[in-house]
Order: structure tokens, then C-alpha cells, then sequence
């Protein structure tokens, strides 16, 4: 590939050598635009790079987009689930921007025709210590840079942070107790899977138990814990890494990712020998991962004995506390809100929100870059395996009589837990409307 000269010019400046530990300082978002847009008429790759990261940290991004098109080159972040648009530069400068990162996160800059992955630290002034995950893509217009930014000083939360109340919480901490079985944690990719599961680690977590997980990768490292990374590329994948774990005399175990039939039956057989597996799987609802694990060719006597538990959940984005407002809406969206929440304990939804029925949304402001949103907040449905549902599954029960035998035992629906958070101002309902179509 032969370069204009004023790209020949950019790339030798993305090459310079300089300081590898980044440091990144954080300002306002409306400085740090101009920053960034300054950086990109200069031509400043090096520039470029470290603005779209710090503006990234400043507006709580989760990934970096740096997408390649026919005239020129956008940038996305993904912020609270949601990817926006910030800036966009000229294509005949994407080759160094390409280079930089690939400098910064030791990949081959000379290799174009196939997706590379690596990773690099970046440190912010007030002494964060934020890990990059860089993915990148061969495409039809040039290389496209993804980068997850995943700040390595957050705290894990605990059960309530996440959004669990009512009897959802009190069956989740019921689960914290099981001495055996399989606890599955279920939703899309992005919807809190692995924050569930490390906020379920962090209360069992004590000297008097061995836990061991098999991730890929590894997202937060905790103290107490023996974690491992698999590697498919060298045949140690999540069979493999589970099948190790019961000759290392384990009490907990996590695996990542439930994805095959030789996975779930190691993982029974782990369950029916008197230890408690943690994982995850793709599914759309907590009932419909029963027909799934079936599917896999997991006999229905063994589910019934072996899984104590299903979480389907998703994020919805969480409303502004400084330009919240509260507005009534509609009578016709009033009457389906009740009737989508009649029969509820009082334990679950109070009343009062019923009786006065207001819904919330955010304005936009300075403290949510305009948005509306700021943060997330999970909503969740528990399925809690008991005699009932065990006997529907070995009949081979269809998936709407399961989920309403239950929603006869109490269980709480996606759309249910959603409605009730959009009622106490935590959400919208057109999150709502998102998450559970």
C-alpha cells in the first residue's frame, strides 16, 4: 500500500518511541471534545489516541469504537449500553492512528489481512488503573480498533447494587448458601452476567473454601480466588479447565461460559458430587434454559437433581438524578402496567406506587452529557427449582406451562422487576419497552 505523503508524515509520528506507561488526565467532556477535535486538524496521532481514551473514562464509556467508511473515519463509545457518535476524522491519517494503537498494545502494525487481539494499561491522573482490550478488524474501507476499557480499581458490588430487592434478593442470597448444585446466570452478551457471578464470588469468598473459575478471560482479579484463563487456540477450553478443577479438591467452581454438551455434563457431574458450579448461558429467559440444556442431550432427571437455579437478567440505563422528572402517563399505558403487575406481594411492589402511578425521565444536563441516562441498573427474573417444576420437566413440559407454574411460585418476570423500577424512577419506560420485547 502506497500513502499520500501527508499520511507517510503521521505514520513516522505514530512510530516515535516515547513513554509506554500512558497516562491519561481527565477534564471536562466539552474540553476534552475540542481536545480531541484540535489533535485531529494537527494531525496529532499520538494525540488523537489518548483523547478518545480519556474521553471515553470521562464519559463512563465501555468501548471505544474506530470504525473505518468510504470518506472518513468515526468515532463511537458505547456508553451505558448505547453506542454515540463523537467525532469523525479523515481517512488519509487512519493508517497511523491503526499503527499507534497496535504500538501501544504490542500487535503487529505490518499485519492487515487478518483480526488481531491484545491488550495495554493506561493510568489516569487521579491514579486509576484502567486495562484495554484491542480487537482489531480487517474491513472492507481499513482496519477497524475496537477497545474495552475496564477500570481494574472498581469495586464489585454486592447483591442490592445490582438491582436485586424483594424476593428476587432473598432467593439470590438463598443461593449464596446451596453446598452443591448448578446456579446459571442467563441474558445477551453486555447484560451484567459476569458482575452477577463476581458479586455471588465475593460473598462466598472465604478462607474455608477452595474457588476456582475458568474465564475468558479473566475480567477482575480477586484475592482468594484461583483464577485461570482458557485457551481454545491450544485445546484448553471450559471442559477441559472444568474437567482439572475436581482433582484440585475444589469447594466452588465458575466456568464462563456453558456452550456445549461435554461442558454441562462435567459440570452435573461436579454438582452431583457435592460441589456448587457458577456459570453462564445464551438464553432468552430463565424457563427457556431449561429446553436449551435439554437440547444439549442433558436427560431431565438429571437437571431436576443437579440445577437449584436460573437468573435471566438484562441492563436497563438508569435515569439522571439531576434532571429527572416525574410526568403521568396515558390511561391506556396506566391500565396494561397494572395489569401486567396484578398479583404481586406487597414484598415485591409496594402499593402506594400502584395507587399514585407516576413514570420518570431524564431531561438531559451537563452531568449526562444531555443523554437522560447516567449508569445502569440490572433488572432480573429467578427461577428457583422445586418439586413442581421438577415434575413438569421430567413430563417434558412446553415453556409457557413452566413459567407459569413459576409465576405461580412467585417468581418475578424481566418485564414485571422493569415496570416496578420504572414506577420508583429508575428507568423509563421505553428502557422497559427495550429490554423485554
Amino acid at each position: 500500500m502506497v500513502l499520500e505523503p501527508r499520511a507517510q508524515e503521521v505514520v513516522s509520528q505514530a512510530l516515535i518511541p516515547d513513554d509506554s506507561s500512558v497516562v491519561v488526565q481527565v477534564d471536562s467532556t466539552s474540553a476534552l471534545n475540542q481536545s480531541l477535535q484540535s489533535a485531529i486538524i494537527a494531525g496529532n496521532i499520538p494525540q488523537i489516541v489518548m483523547y478518545a481514551i480519556t474521553l471515553a473514562l470521562h464519559m463512563g464509556a465501555s468501548d471505544v469504537h474506530i470504525e473505518p467508511e468510504e470518506k472518513t473515519v468515526r468515532i463511537r463509545l458505547r456508553i451505558d449500553g448505547m453506542l454515540q457518535h463523537i467525532v469523525e476524522y479523515p481517512s488519509n491519517i487512519h493508517p497511523a492512528v491503526i499503527s499507534r494503537i497496535k504500538i501501544m498494545s504490542n500487535l503487529k502494525i505490518d499485519e492487515q489481512r487478518i483480526p488481531q487481539d491484545g491488550r495495554t494499561q493506561v493510568t489516569t491522573d487521579d491514579g486509576r488503573s484502567i486495562d484495554l482490550r484491542v480487537s482489531c478488524l480487517p474491513t472492507v474501507n481499513g482496519e477497524k480498533i475496537v477497545m474495552r476499557l475496564q477500570d481494574k480499581t472498581k469495586t464489585i458490588p454486592d447483591l442490592p447494587q445490582l438491582g436485586l430487592r424483594g424476593t428476587a434478593l432473598e432467593i439470590m442470597e438463598r443461593f449464596t448458601t446451596l453446598p452443591n448444585g448448578i446456579v446459571l446466570v442467563t441474558g445477551p452478551t453486555g447484560s451484567g452476567k459476569t458482575n452477577t457471578l463476581y458479586s455471588v464470588l465475593h460473598r462466598l469468598n472465604q478462607e474455608q473454601v477452595n474457588i476456582m473459575t475458568f474465564e475468558d478471560p479473566v475480567e477482575y482479579q480477586m484475592d482468594g480466588l484461583n483464577q485461570s484463563q482458557v485457551r481454545p487456540d491450544i485445546d484448553y477450553d471450559f471442559s477441559s479447565g472444568l474437567r482439572t478443577a475436581l482433582r484440585q479438591d475444589p469447594d466452588i467452581i465458575m466456568v464462563g461460559e456453558i456452550r456445549d454438551q461435554e461442558t454441562i455434563e462435567i459440570a452435573i457431574r461436579a454438582a452431583l458430587t457435592g460441589h456448587l458450579v457458577l456459570s453462564t448461558v445464551h438464553t432468552n429467559s430463565a424457563v427457556a434454559t431449561l429446553t436449551r440444556i435439554t437440547d444439549m442431550g442433558v436427560k431431565p432427571f438429571l437437571i431436576t437433581s443437579s440445577i437449584r437455579g436460573i437468573v435471566s437478567q438484562r441492563l436497563v440505563r438508569r435515569i439522571c438524578e439531576d434532571c429527572k422528572a416525574a410526568y403521568l402517563p396515558e390511561p391506556e399505558v396506566l391500565q396494561s402496567i397494572k395489569e401486567e403487575l396484578q398479583g404481586l406481594s406487597e414484598k415485591d411492589l409496594n402499593p402506594s406506587l400502584l395507587n399514585e402511578l407516576k413514570l420518570y425521565k431524564g431531561n438531559g444536563c451537563q452531568t449526562c452529557h444531555g443523554l437522560g441516562y447516567k449508569g445502569r441498573v440490572g433488572v432480573f427474573e429467578i427461577f428457583e427449582m422445586n418439586r413442581k417444576v421438577g415434575e413438569l420437566v421430567l413430563s417434558s413440559a412446553p415453556d409457557d406451562q413452566l413459567e407459569k407454574q413459576a409465576k405461580a411460585d412467585g417468581m418475578i418476570t424481566l418485564k414485571q422487576d422493569a415496570l416496578i423500577k420504572a414506577m420508583q424512577g429508575l428507568t423509563t419506560l421505553e428502557e422497559v419497552y427495550r429490554i423485554s420485547q
